[in-house]
């Protein structure tokens, strides 16, 4: 499909933005960068919330939507089915390979997301040590990552074929070190991120914004920050 008018991707360098990024640089179609500086709070501007009312990015507006009207589209893993579904790439229309690629789309939407999530809260981000949470968290993860790495022992991807499955898992699987985990420990997982790494689409979806992120990521410790970030209540 000829997308002809760009795609807006409303993003901020983290690992859901880079599921994004990476899938619009895989497909090849004209987007255009509109950042959402979490660390200042732009996430919660009232233009925003009209497209991404969990004030959260990425949100995409694509505005060759179907049957040629604009759409909006929030939830990264919407997202990657919306653009996979539009463009038929990375997303499998047959529908036991679809339900594959499904599976692990939403395993790491429930699972290894929020969990990786909340291991670098407490690593890295809370205001005081909670031993038991650091602990409860990193091995969480610790036991995802050995789910990867046994799914990948006889395939290169976690759904067979490449997919938007490894796009969604990526960004989370790279930061390994800050979620306390030896990636050694896990030889087929590595393997596949110098894999992923090694596709010129992920390496650029990953770079896009990074200067951002270091400078977000030393203000995130900051308390003020931290009360934009982590201190939100209903609204």
């Amino acid at each position: 499909m000829n997308q002809k008018k760009p795609i807006e991707l409303y993003y901020w360098p983290t690992p859901n933005g880079w599921k994004i990024s990476i899938m619009l640089e895989e497909l090849g179609v004209p987007y255009e960068i509109k950042y959402v500086d979490i660390g200042k709070g732009e996430q919660f501007d009232p233009d925003f919330l009209k497209i991404a009312p969990n004030n959260r990015m990425p949100a995409i507006i694509d505005p060759e939507g179907p049957d040629g009207e604009s759409i909006s589209v929030f939830e990264s893993g919407a997202i990657l089915q919306y653009l996979g579904r539009k463009f038929d790439k990375f997303y499998p229309s047959d529908e036991r390979a679809r339900v594959e690629v499904d599976q692990w789309v939403m395993w790491q939407m429930g699972g290894l997301g929020p969990m990786a999530g909340q291991t670098h809260h407490f690593r890295v981000y809370a205001p005081e040590q909670v031993p038991y949470a650091i602990e409860r968290y990193t091995n969480e993860v610790n036991r995802l990552y050995g789910v990867m790495n046994k799914q990948l022992e006889t395939r290169d991807f976690l759904a067979g074929e490449y997919s938007i499955a490894d796009m969604a898992c990526i960004g989370w699987a790279i930061l390994w070190e800050r979620q306390g985990q030896e990636i050694k420990q896990f030889p087929h997982l590595e393997e596949w991120i110098e894999r992923m790494r090694a596709r010129p689409a992920v390496s650029k979806g990953l770079e896009i914004g990074i200067e951002k992120r270091r400078s977000t990521q030393k203000a995130m410790k900051e308390e003020d920050q931290q009360k934009v970030l982590f201190g939100q209540k209903a609204r």
